[in-house]
């Protein structure tokens, strides 16, 4: 089915059209609509364009408005004030277009017109490590993002840019070499918990032994010259390691409801082949230069407070590569290989000169060209209350697992008391999909470069803007929607709607321009902020607009079910394009 306009894109069309029939010279004169507290539009265009014309503009707005057609769509057009066109719109024009979305799998929303194809990089957890809160953002906005510009008909390529390369390797490796059973696992199981709690078993003592034995931190640093060399035993337990690491990661995933996939987990080692030939290629064409024995890359806007240069070091003075160097060649493997046209890196803001320094540089060196995008998402910090950066009362970095249980712990204690019809066993399923989905929505629903504070008691709070809220509220209509029972969920245009009814389908109507929107920006808390407003409508149409019990007969009571029926599909659909799940009964 052929994507469904929106009644204010129709509105503009009008309008920009009636704009240019009073004034043949205004023909791309932006009639600037927007929603109105007075009206259900206000187009606000007139008074820039009788300002350029030295016209009246009350009166320009009076000939604006003889050249609107009289049909279904509009109800009412008053002018106010010096030339605003408040605008009404007939309930049903509203309801016809509201019935053309529910005919739709979409929901009336288009592909893009011309779908590219982005890589992005999101989530980027380190071997051999735990994941903790600072991964949150990165892997739950990354996870997002994908899934609206997939909706959208976008081909995306993710890639998850894990730290499974340098010199800490060498000592993990050498210490499992003679120490070759510290990663088996006959009785403990391969969950995820027990993964980590083995590398932290492995990492803690090879530490030890590589911080008190001056031997082993010989054969250490001779072990990651091994694998920079491609020694078959050492790139055999480096795999080891890695492979223990994915166990970890995949159990966190799962908890978060993100999909990882094996393909996707392209980590620095992927590009060591290419760094040498990064450097060089950097060096042949001039855009990098020999600095202190560095290999340099250096910008004119970028100085340290004392006027020096600020350099991106690409290969140190030691001949070792930095991140720069694996940054580069990746952008040469997305743009060259993959054949990328929009990169994206979700990281966060703490990285945003080195992009900046990456970015440049591979435009002068060819890599990223006037048809490439690329573009740093950064993203604030996850705050405690003390807003300070989230940390233990022991100072140390939130592991994500323990954080994620406590979400669930809460929503559990929370359903339990809402739900006494639910079974143990269905309080527990809808506890993780309500405390993951809580800690999901505050995050998604911040704006990206703002920081934000971790407070679980709020977030699966059934007040404010939570996603507890917008699960309820899906929830609710569930349920009336099958205590109806046989009647079905029928549009009627014949009907008037009472005001309730007006702003809810006012608000169905505007999910695919928000999408829109998100999927221009990489801005997902629009779409959060869209559901929110959307369950507030419906929580007024509730309150206001009996369903079931309906004045006006069948054909009132089928009218409300469509539209309770159409916002129920809205909230699962934009909640699911958030990573967030939607329980059918709470």
């Amino acid at each position: 089915m052929a994507s469904v306009p929106s009644l204010s894109a129709t509105i503009q069309q009008r309008v920009s059209a009636a704009l240019a029939a009073a004034v043949p010279s205004a023909a791309d004169a932006d009639p600037l609509l927007r929603r109105s507290d007075r009206a259900d539009f206000q187009a606000n265009g007139v008074l820039g364009l009788a300002k350029r014309n030295k016209a009246n503009p009350r009166e320009l707005a009076a000939q604006v408005v003889e050249h609107l057609p009289a049909d279904d769509l509009l109800a009412g057009i008053e002018v106010s004030g010096p030339g605003f066109l408040n605008l009404t719109v007939t309930d049903t024009a509203i309801i016809n277009t509201l019935a053309a979305r529910a005919d739709d799998d979409r929901l009336g929303v288009p592909h893009a017109e011309r779908p590219g194809r982005t890589v992005i990089d999101y989530s980027q957890p380190n071997v051999a490590k735990e994941m903790h809160v600072g991964h949150l953002r990165s892997t739950v906005i990354g996870d997002a993002i994908v899934r609206i510009l997939e909706f959208a008909g976008e081909t995306v390529i993710r890639r998850h840019h894990i730290g499974d390369w340098g010199t800490q390797f060498g000592m993990l490796i050498q210490y499992l070499i003679e120490h070759p059973h510290e990663l088996d696992h006959p009785s403990d199981g391969d969950s995820g918990e027990n993964a980590m709690s083995r590398l932290n078993r492995l990492y803690k003592a090879s530490r030890a032994l590589f911080d008190s034995d001056e031997e082993f931190k010989d054969r250490s640093r001779r072990r990651v010259v091994d694998l920079q060399a491609g020694d078959e035993q050492t790139l055999a337990l480096w795999h080891k390691i890695v492979d223990e690491s994915k166990i970890y990661f995949y159990s966190v995933y799962d908890k978060l409801a993100v999909e990882m996939r094996d393909e996707d987990i392209v980590g620095e080692s992927a590009y060591n082949d290419m760094l040498a030939e990064t450097c060089k290629l950097l060096e042949d064409s001039g855009v990098a230069v020999e600095s202190n024995g560095a290999l340099c890359v250096f910008f004119d806007d970028i100085k340290a407070k004392d006027g020096t240069p600020v350099p991106l070091i690409v290969r140190k003075a030691d001949g070792g590569y930095g991140y720069a160097a694996s940054d580069l060649s990746a952008i040469r493997d997305r743009t060259g290989n993959l054949h990328a046209d929009t990169l994206l890196y979700v990281v966060d803001a703490r990285q945003a000169l080195h992009f900046k320094m990456v970015f440049e540089t591979a435009r002068r060196a060819g890599w990223l060209t006037d048809e490439v995008t690329a573009k740093h998402l950064p993203f604030g910090t996850v705050l405690g209350k003390d807003g300070k950066p989230f940390k233990t009362r022991e100072g140390e970095t939130v592991r994500l697992v323990d954080l994620l249980d406590e979400a669930v712990d809460r929503a559990r204690a929370v359903i339990a008391d809402k739900s006494k019809d639910l079974t143990p066993e269905e309080i527990g399923e809808r506890a993780a999909q309500v405390g993951i989905g809580a800690v999901k929505y505050a995050d998604l629903s911040t704006s990206l470069t703002r920081d934000y504070t971790f407070d679980l008691d709020r977030m699966v709070s059934l007040n404010g803007d939570t996603s507890v809220y917008l699960q309820y509220a899906y929830a609710r209509i569930r349920s009336i929607i099958r205590k109806a029972g046989d009647v079905r969920p029928v549009p009627h245009p014949e009907l008037p709607l009472a005001p309730a009814e007006r702003q809810l389908g006012l608000a169905l109507d505007e999910f695919a321009e928000t999408l829109a929107s998100v999927r221009e920006t990489y801005e997902p808390h629009k779409l959060a902020s869209y559901l929110y407003g959307l369950s507030s409508a419906y929580t007024a149409f509730y309150e206001h607009c009996p369903v079931l019990k309906a004045e006006g007969g069948q054909a009132m009571v089928e009218n409300r079910l469509f539209l309770c029926d159409l916002t129920a599909r809205t909230l699962r659909q934009g909640m699911e394009l958030l990573g967030i799940q939607t329980p059918e009964r709470l």
